[in-house]
């Protein structure tokens, strides 16, 4: 091997592998070896070793007895604790769910699972994926290996500082309103959240139901498009899954484009840069990154088009309408009857609910669901949730004008580079600002990625945020694996990597 084995990614352990220059159980060893000496980062929240060690000896007899296995088979990945995992803890992060394990795997990891990845386990995460920070697991912070006075970025921070860090190639998250793309922004890699309704959410504990979707975090495009193919698909146990053919997004992410050439793989690609993505108050380093990435992306052919999307501002305030409504019904599952937490003490079934839910949910959590029952109460739902659901439709609306004179959009991530943890600790309605930018691609049900796009203050990574029409995902990947081409950023580790 010409790499350590840390630095390289799932494609290139996938090929490995298949040529029998390492086994999986070499590979799951050096990742547990990894998990433990970095313990301090907080990534994860249980280490499944046994487990992961017998299906990657599992998956080496496949091999050796001449089985014909698939690319993602014996690559070690783990799980957001948003996914539900048979024999595993499945906490989301919460109190209120410490100590459960749930019977049946969730469709992502079963499904990845059957390509045959190996599960080292579940990675922290804030509390029910309510945050910007992973500063609200009940489980304490996770660190960003890039700097471990900074937040990871949230909610899939233990996904992305898993990653960020080398202790595994590649791990699941979620987004709802930004939290594959905001992790990944701050933490230096690449992360996508497809198409609403494009991976199953069956087995993932919901926050937003009409929000929530799936997606992979790795090291490059290409890892993203092998891991996302396997986890994908129609699945009739989920309502609001997406009646489509099973995908091959890698040989998507491969198909040329009509009139392109080895230099400029991009010819005739229209990014829309919409002048609300780059305002006054975007920080002078991310705004600086940003645009010496656009200029690659004209060197590969793209031409950059400007565009508007003039309800940029108002999707905070709707989704933090709409997402705390869905919340507040979502978690009043949670109340001590069947499963999860429940108060020690109490004399009837009234304080019983009240003490559980008291004691079980955290702060971030409790406030949300506050938000979401007004919302959501007589005199107030026509007021501000209808009202919300009006304006979603607009901001839809926008993007697909948008769309009508460019193939994709592009912008930042987050306005900053990841900020202190503890630093908006006393002002979360700061943590709520910085998602103006996923926001309003969450709010239409739209795909978007993050690509490591260069380095602003304190030497911090910044993301590059990719955004397509609806099951664009094959574009999205394609642009962002010729960008990844002809750059080295995604390529770049933390010295905690090393």
């Amino acid at each position: 091997m010409t790499a350590a084995l840390h630095e390289m990614g799932v494609a290139a352990l996938g090929r490995a592998l298949a040529e029998r220059e390492v086994s999986s159980a070499e590979l799951v060893e050096h990742s547990l070896g990894r998990i433990e000496a970095q313990h301090g980062l907080g990534a994860f929240l249980h280490v499944a070793s046994a487990s992961a060690l017998e299906q990657a000896c599992a998956i080496d007899a496949r091999r050796a007895s001449g089985e014909a296995l698939g690319p993602l088979a014996g690559v070690p990945i783990a799980h957001k604790d948003i996914f539900v995992t048979a024999g595993m803890p499945s906490t989301a992060g919460s109190k209120m769910l410490d100590g459960y394990s749930s019977p049946f795997d969730a469709t992502v990891v079963a499904r990845l699972s059957a390509a045959g990845t190996i599960n080292l386990g579940k990675l922290n995460c804030d509390e029910f994926a309510m945050g910007s920070a992973n500063e609200n697991s009940a489980f304490g912070p996770v660190k960003n290996p890039w700097d471990p006075s900074r937040v990871p970025g949230g909610s899939s921070g233990g996904s992305a500082a898993a990653v960020a860090a080398r202790l595994l190639p590649a791990t699941t998250g979620t987004d709802t309103g930004g939290s594959i793309r905001q992790p990944a922004s701050f933490s230096g890699i690449t992360g996508i959240k497809p198409t609403y309704g494009v991976c199953s959410r069956w087995g993932m504990v919901a926050f937003a139901s009409s929000l929530d979707q799936a997606g992979p975090l790795a090291r490059s495009a290409e890892d993203c498009a092998l891991l996302l193919s396997a986890m994908s698909g129609f699945d009739p146990r989920d309502a609001t899954s997406a009646e489509r053919p099973p995908q091959d997004f890698h040989a998507m992410m491969l198909e040329g484009r009509a009139g392109a050439t080895a230099s400029r793989p991009l010819s005739g690609l229209r990014i829309g840069l919409p002048r609300e993505f780059f305002p006054a108050a975007l920080d002078a380093d991310v705004n600086g990154a940003l645009r010496a990435a656009l200029a690659e992306f004209e060197k590969l052919g793209a031409s950059l088009v400007d565009v508007s999307l003039p309800r940029t501002e108002l999707s905070i305030p709707v989704y933090y309408i709409i997402a705390p409504a869905e919340a507040s019904s979502n978690l009043s599952r949670f109340d001590g009857v069947k499963f999860g937490h429940r108060a020690a003490h109490f004399t009837d079934l009234a304080e019983m609910y009240a003490k559980t839910r008291a004691e079980g949910f955290g702060a971030e959590v409790k406030r949300r669901i506050m938000i979401g029952t007004y919302v959501l109460s007589h005199g107030y739902y026509d007021a501000y949730y209808l009202q919300a659901q009006k304006l979603r439709r607009m901001i839809a609306d926008d993007f697909q004008q948008c769309f009508r004179q460019c193939d994709l959009i592009a912008g930042p991530v987050a306005p900053s580079v990841a900020w202190k943890i503890g630093a908006q600790d006393d002002d979360p309605v700061a943590a709520y600002l910085a998602d103006i930018f996923t926001l309003p691609a969450s709010l239409a049900g739209l795909p978007g990625m993050s690509i490591p796009a260069g380095f602003g203050e304190g030497s911090m990574p910044v993301g590059l945020q990719l955004i397509g029409n609806y099951f664009a995902e094959g574009a999205l990947l394609h642009a962002a694996h010729a960008f990844q081409q002809a750059t080295d950023f995604h390529l770049c580790s933390p010295e905690v990597a090393q």
